[in-house]
């Protein structure tokens, strides 16, 4: 018995030793499992894993939760920027994992079945991440209840029986993946839990099953852009719960299902791109609408007018159907209606007058259908709209005053309509409006001189109005304006010489006026002019023999009162009907055309050539002699101007050497750097240049001759960074890169002549005292200039451009705000032969040089989107690259990346001078920094796609909802349903 008792006794104490020792050994497999984890992840973009140490004990891992034993139970590390191949093996050995949460990162390879040992999972969450081919069969995993595989990557096909095992799911999230078409899976019709299913472009077709309504506990139910086919079925009446409903982008027939009026519940609906047809009768009981989507179909019959009354209603797009009557005039009117499209339509009737009640609205695009009376003017004080579009209708009246200069309008479209009276001078306080298209209507009065101030416009079309009066004279502000149409109405007198100042005009067409005058020569210097029409006027004097530079598709000067000869350049049977209606022309060539007599022509231009050649003989001998008495002028112990010069222009040039060198002292300098002094000059006609100034040394900073360098051909440092230079800009012309006019070398000195960009660097005005305060639009359209300026270097050169220095130093910008790439001293084409640059001196400036420079010293067109990823973070967050607060070896992107933590740490990256309401714009531009300075050059956007980004994260695009990786609901972005522009 003793013997017994003392066997039970000896047994006892070694269970419990057992089970004391356990879990430590538990805590010592776990440990080695996330150790393991740690090792395959790339951790040195992120410190969310620097916890993660031999030494300290699991549960107090960043990311890591543990249950009440000890055991590893949740691992959340979605949006930490992780690359890497996921060792599933390893993860399932933690056999009390319920939560595994990866997604938001860019993490690759395949997603191996080793899932099946992940056996207690309830939520796996691998979504928005690289991962490649199929998704295996986890039909063990029968406790999930959240699926998040949305933009994972995978392909091919789905294993979609493994979901008759999961029967409590009730998030799946599957949409956004490229895999193989494959009718509607029935096995998701008995998830009879399933709130939230996101089957959204993952090539489902076939009809929507009846089914679908026995899932009544869906609150969202998303299966836009596939291949869905046939009618929408009643029974998708039944589910009550139903907050969104994305039916767009299918091929989806008949009418809207009798039934759909039980869907109370529903705040976003989107039918749109559809072959849908009949009434929308159905959807005037869904009175708690916010969102309503049915453009792109055939939809017939009346709007109902119970929109009306819906009080949440801020989105209504309903363009390209065939809608008739009027619209509802309470529309709008009641919350903070945001944007209307009904363009394409049959509609008729008054414009609803209070959509802009609350001051909110940003789009009223109401082109083309019925609509008449007018504009009502409630919307001349709308300071939010961005676009005003209600062309080819049937509207009247006077256009309200204040429509003319709304302050963030940048589209003003009231063409083909029957408006009277004149463009007011309001017009002034459109500071950002791009197109005015106001033809073929009834306005009259003068084209006030206001419309100069209006300096962001690109297209004026006035043309088939009854405008009289003289033209602006400051129209030569309007340096962005390309296109110019006029023809057809009342215009007087002279065309402004200030014309010839908008550079980027392609086209002039100001046909059938009254104009009188000379034709401006400057007109000739017009780099992009494309055509000239100013046929049916009363111009006289001469042809201006400069319009023979001009390469023109279109030429018509006929029906005027010119006189002299034609110039030799126009001189052929071609120009005939392009002159013809001026009997004071003449030629010696064109037959049509009387004589010209002897005393006309050749001598003047002769005599003119021989006057020309004598003065610039005496210009030459007296810049000898300038040159020679400033020799003892210094400018930094240095002589400048030397006995040869050489001049290489890029542009038509309406200055000289001696102007530009008469500038290089002291008193115009404004700038120093690495690669020399930069000088404002101003010629005597008022242009502005900036020159950048560099003195030939030997590497001792000795003043060296170019002719002697040595045998081998090497150059200097500033000799390659000037050759870089001139080689890169003397070929691209692109807005948002600066424009070099030409390059001016002597033995001793090197000058480049630019554009003058009078606001600086976007340095200057976010981190130095001269700083102006940038609001996030103007943010906004600098990084979006600035991006498209690096695409164009990398993709639209013959051969691409590598910067190698961008940094927000390098980023100038003109009197708009609008940016300029600037600063290609150490610039290189990748060779034809494909071979990119390689260097052993690190190129670039310290906070910006991307990661890999340090141990490959080589570039390539992925080292400038790092660097362009940190001016993003930049415009964001208005930090420097480098701050004492960043912490010793730490830089702006590893400070943003620490940041990344929940929504207010991320928030509060933002620059507290960008009000509150912009931050989750701003939000958007960091995710796309955050992607560009991605350790790994092969994960970085390429500039085209990060343009694509940029312009996808305007601050005017509209917001949805989706639910978050913890089952909650939270917006989303969606792209604005309208406005199509072809812009």
């Amino acid at each position: 018995m003793l013997k017994a008792c003392t066997c039970r006794k000896f047994f006892l104490s070694l269970c419990l030793l057992f089970c004391f020792s356990f879990p430590c050994c538990v805590k010592s497999d776990e440990l080695q499992v996330l150790l393991t984890l740690k090792s395959a992840l790339n951790k040195s973009s992120t410190d969310v894993l620097d916890s993660w140490e031999a030494a300290g004990p699991v549960c107090s891992f960043n990311g890591v939760t543990c249950n009440g034993d000890g055991s590893v139970k949740e691992i959340q590390l979605s949006n930490q920027r992780l690359t890497g191949v996921l060792p599933l093996d390893s993860i399932c050995q933690l056999q009390s994992l319920d939560k595994l949460s990866f997604g938001y990162n860019l993490l690759y390879g395949a997603i191996t079945d080793d899932l099946n040992n992940c056996s207690k999972l309830q939520y796996l969450d691998l979504g928005n991440n690289l991962f490649s081919g199929s998704f295996p069969d986890i039909s063990s995993l029968s406790e999930l209840r959240f699926l998040h595989l949305n933009s994972s990557g995978i392909s091919g096909p789905f294993p979609w029986n493994l979901l008759e095992n999961m029967t409590n799911l009730t998030v799946l999230s599957i949409g956004d993946n490229p895999l193989d078409q494959t009718q509607f899976p029935s096995e998701i019709l008995k998830l009879k839990k399933l709130n939230w299913l996101y089957l959204g472009n993952c090539s489902i077709e076939g009809k929507i099953p009846p089914a679908i309504g026995d899932l009544t506990e869906l609150i969202n139910l998303e299966l836009q852009l596939n291949y869905l086919s046939g009618e929408i079925p009643s029974e998708i009446g039944n589910l009550h719960k139903l907050w969104q409903l994305e039916l767009y982008g299918n091929e989806l027939t008949g009418k809207l299902p009798v039934g759909l009026r039980n869907l109370t519940s529903l705040e976003y609906f989107d039918a749109s791109n559809n072959n849908l047809e009949g009434d929308i009768s159905e959807v005037k009981y869904l009175t708690n609408l916010v969102s309503l989507q049915l453009f792109e179909n055939q939809f017939t019959g009346q709007v109902p007018p119970e929109l009306g009354e819906f009080k949440k209603l801020v989105n209504l797009s309903l363009y390209t159907n065939m809608f008739t009557g009027s619209l509802p005039q309470k529309l709008g009117s009641w919350a903070d209606f945001d944007f209307i499209d009904v363009s394409e339509n049959l509609l008729s009737g008054p414009i609803p007058p209070d959509m802009c009640k609350k001051g909110t609205m940003r789009g009223l695009l109401m082109l083309q259908n019925r609509f008449t009376g007018e504009i009502p003017t409630t919307y001349a004080n709308c300071a939010s709209l961005k676009r005003f579009r209600v062309s080819n209708n049937s509207l009247s009246g006077r256009v309200p005053a204040g429509i003319w200069g709304l302050p963030q309008v940048d589209i003003i479209d009231i063409a083909y309509n029957q408006f009277e009276g004149p463009i007011s001078s309001d017009i002034k306080n459109a500071k950002v409006v791009g197109i005015l298209s106001a033809e073929y209507n009834r306005l009259s009065g003068e084209l006030p001189e206001e419309i100069s101030e209006a300096t962001s416009l690109v297209r004026i079309e006035l043309n088939n109005n009854q405008i009289s009066g003289k033209f602006p004279r400051g129209i030569g502000k309007l340096k962005r304006l390309s296109n110019l149409q006029l023809q057809n109405n009342k215009l007087s007198g002279s065309i402004p010489e200030s014309l010839g100042s908008c550079a980027s005009i392609s086209t002039i067409n100001m046909a059938n006026n009254s104009l009188s005058g000379k034709i401006p020569s400057s007109l000739g210097s017009l780099p992009t002019l494309n055509t000239l029409d100013l046929s049916r006027n009363e111009l006289s004097g001469r042809i201006p023999e400069s319009l023979s530079s001009l390469m023109l598709s279109l030429f018509d000067l006929s029906s005027n009162r010119l006189t002299g000869p034609v110039p030799q350049s126009f001189s052929i049977e071609a120009y005939n009907g392009s002159l013809a209606g001026n009997p004071g022309l003449c030629s010696s060539t064109i037959q049509s055309f009387k004589k010209c007599p002897p005393d006309s022509g050749m001598p003047k231009f002769v005599l003119m050539l021989i006057v020309c050649l004598a003065v610039a003989a005496i210009l030459l001998a007296t810049l000898g002699c300038f040159l020679y008495l400033r020799r003892t002028e210094k400018d930094g112990d240095r002589s400048l101007k030397e006995e040869s010069w050489d001049v290489k222009s890029f542009h038509v040039l309406t200055f000289s050497e001696d102007e530009i060198l008469d500038s290089i002292k002291q008193e115009n300098l404004i700038g120093k750097g690495g690669s020399g002094n930069v000088y404002k000059v101003m010629l005597g006609n008022g242009v502005e240049l900036a020159v950048k100034h560099l003195w030939n040394t030997d590497s001792h900073g000795r003043r060296k001759s170019r002719s002697s360098s040595p045998m081998l051909g090497r150059h200097s440092g500033k000799e390659k960074e000037f050759d870089a230079e001139v080689q890169t800009l003397s070929s691209i012309r692109h807005v948002n890169v600066v424009k070099l006019y030409c390059s001016i070398t002597s033995e001793d000195s090197s000058l480049l002549v630019y554009e003058y960009l009078p606001n600086g660097s976007l340095w200057d005005r976010l981190h130095t005292s001269r700083k102006m305060e940038l609001d996030w639009d103007t943010r906004y359209e600098i990084a979006v200039g600035a991006a498209k300026g690096l695409e164009y270097l990398h993709l639209g050169c013959d051969r691409p451009v590598i910067h190698r220095d961008v940094k927000s130093s390098n980023i100038l910008l003109d009197e708009f705000l609008k940016p300029r790439i600037a600063d290609f001293g150490l610039a290189k084409m990748v060779q034809a032969n494909g071979g990119k640059d390689s260097t052993h001196v690190i190129a670039g400036t310290y906070g910006y040089i991307a990661p890999e420079y340090g141990y490959t010293y080589k570039v390539d067109e992925k080292s400038d989107v790092y660097s362009f990823g940190v001016v993003l973070m930049e415009l964001v967050s208005g930090k420097r690259p480098i701050e004492p607060e960043f912490g010793d070896n730490n830089d702006i992107v590893s400070w943003i990346c620490s940041k990344l933590k929940n929504q207010e740490s991320v928030l509060s990256i933002v620059d507290h001078r960008i009000p509150v309401a912009f931050k989750e714009d701003a939000v958007k531009v960091l995710k796309i920094a955050i992607l560009c300075t991605t350790k790994l050059p092969a994960l970085r956007p390429t500039m085209r796609t990060v343009v694509q980004m940029l312009e996808e994260a305007e601050p005017y695009k509209l917001v949805g909802i989706v639910i978050n990786k913890d089952g909650e609901v939270q917006k989303k972005d969606t792209m604005e349903s309208a406005d199509k522009l072809n812009l």
